[in-house]
C-alpha cells in the first residue's frame, strides 16, 4: 500500500521526451518553495520559477497557487481546471483528476487532505473539512463534510459508502 505519511517523490518525476504539464507546474512550484526557504540568496532565481509556474499554468488550465502547501508524491495526470485554494493543505501521495476543486465552502476554513487520497475527476472539497488517509473521493462528488481514513465518498452531497475496516490490518 502507498504511504500516506512517506512522500514517493519518484511520482512526480519528470521523464524526458515525455508531455507532462502536470509535472511541470508542480517542478515549479516545488524549485519555488525551496528558494523561499534559501531566503535571500535565491533572490535571482525566484522570477525564474514564477514565469515558469505561470507558463505551465496556462498550459495547464489549472489554477494551483505557488505557495499551496502540498505534500510530495502529488498525481496530477490531467491538471485541466484543477483548483486549490492557497490556504488548503493536501498530504503526500495523493492523486486529483481533472476538473477538481478545493477551496472553502459552507464551514469556516480550508481543507485539509491527508496522506494518498483519491479524488476523482469533478470532485468539489470545500470548507474547513478534513479528509482522511486512504480516502476516496468519487468523480462529481460534493463533499462539505468530514470523510473519515480508508472510506468512499461519492454523491451530492457526499455521502460515505464504504469503509475498508481492515485497511489498518494490512
Amino acid at each position: 500500500m502507498i504511504s500516506a505519511t512517506e512522500a514517493d517523490w519518484d511520482r512526480e518525476k519528470i521523464i524526458p521526451g515525455r508531455y507532462e504539464p502536470g509535472k511541470k507546474m508542480l517542478s515549479a512550484i516545488r524549485l519555488y518553495q525551496r528558494l523561499e526557504k534559501q531566503g535571500l540568496t535565491s533572490r535571482a532565481m525566484k522570477p525564474f520559477a514564477v514565469l515558469s509556474h505561470r507558463f505551465w499554468s496556462a498550459v495547464c488550465g489549472a489554477d494551483i497557487p505557488i505557495n499551496t502547501r502540498i505534500g510530495g508524491g502529488l498525481l496530477i495526470p490531467h491538471p485541466n481546471g484543477i483548483v486549490i485554494h492557497p490556504r488548503a493543505t493536501i498530504g503526500p501521495n495523493c492523486l486529483i483528476f481533472q476538473q477538481v476543486t478545493v477551496g472553502e465552502g459552507p464551514k469556516q476554513g480550508f481543507p485539509v487532505i491527508e496522506g494518498h487520497v483519491d479524488i476523482g475527476a469533478g470532485a468539489k472539497i470545500l470548507g474547513g473539512i478534513h479528509i482522511g488517509n486512504h480516502a476516496r473521493i468519487g468523480a462529481n462528488a460534493v463533499v462539505i463534510d468530514d470523510i473519515p481514513s480508508h472510506a468512499t465518498a461519492v454523491g451530492i452531497p457526499a455521502q460515505v459508502k464504504k469503509v475498508d475496516k481492515t485497511a489498518d490490518q494490512k
